[in-house]
């Protein structure tokens, strides 16, 4: 763990729990050796920060290619220790980048919803099977972590849960059955089943069909915006 990661994991950890009512549920299922994935729902850009701050190694995370050409974001990004995804040109040297951490002995975090969702129940989206192909070549576990509030979106003095679900040991991710995005798609839709579980675990008032419809409009529009991108 770099000094910079280090100081911004203390720093962060007290302004959060007072600006985001933060509190660490099941402190005790954190792995006590590295590595693994870190497997987290995805509703805003400050996602990453409790990650950050409440789990003990450094988390490694992907950032758009953009974030680096910003003159404050950028240093900082790299100074956390993230690394550049370019969605245009496909992602596969963040891949290759992610397996490489993986065997390096170090933590990432993936999203596995692919994209920040902000206000939509996590069931009403699916896992991307990216996480369950890096796991399955790589072969390490997943934690599945689920950041739970009760609208669906992390806000500024609204009690945020940062809940440390079961951890997932290889054996559970082997499924000797299957193959290829087979495989992938049943790894990924395991760890995912963790978080919706998790983040289940709370009451609260249904989205009307109408907002529902609405959310899932805006992400499909930022899908297509992504994809187009990549060609």
């Amino acid at each position: 763990m770099n000094k910079f990661y280090k100081f911004i994991k203390i720093t962060f950890g007290w302004a959060f729990k007072i600006l985001y009512r933060m509190k660490v549920v099941n402190k005790e299922n954190e792995p006590t050796t590295t590595p693994y994935i870190v497997c987290a729902n995805h509703t805003h850009v400050f996602d990453v920060v409790p990650t950050v701050v409440y789990l003990k190694p450094q988390v490694h995370f992907m950032a758009k290619k953009e974030v680096f050409k910003t003159p404050i974001l950028g240093p900082f990004a790299k100074a956390m220790g993230a690394y550049s995804v370019d969605r245009g040109a496909g992602d596969i040297g963040a891949i290759k980048k992610t397996i490489e951490i993986l065997k390096n002995g170090e933590c990432v975090c993936i999203f596995p919803q692919g994209t920040r969702s902000p206000y939509l129940d996590p069931r009403e989206l699916n896992a991307k099977e990216g996480v369950g192909m890096i796991a399955a070549r790589t072969g390490v576990g997943i934690l599945p972590v689920c950041i739970r509030t009760k609208r669906n979106k992390v806000s500024l003095f609204r009690k945020t849960e940062f809940i440390i679900g079961e951890f997932l040991p290889p054996e559970k991710l082997e499924f000797p059955e299957l193959r290829g995005k087979d495989k992938y798609k049943a790894i990924a839709d395991l760890a995912y089943d963790k978080i919706c579980e998790m983040n289940n675990e709370i009451e609260r008032k249904p989205l009307s069909e109408k907002k529902i419809k609405k959310l899932r409009a805006r992400l499909k529009e930022k899908e297509n915006k992504q994809r187009k991108q990549r060609k």
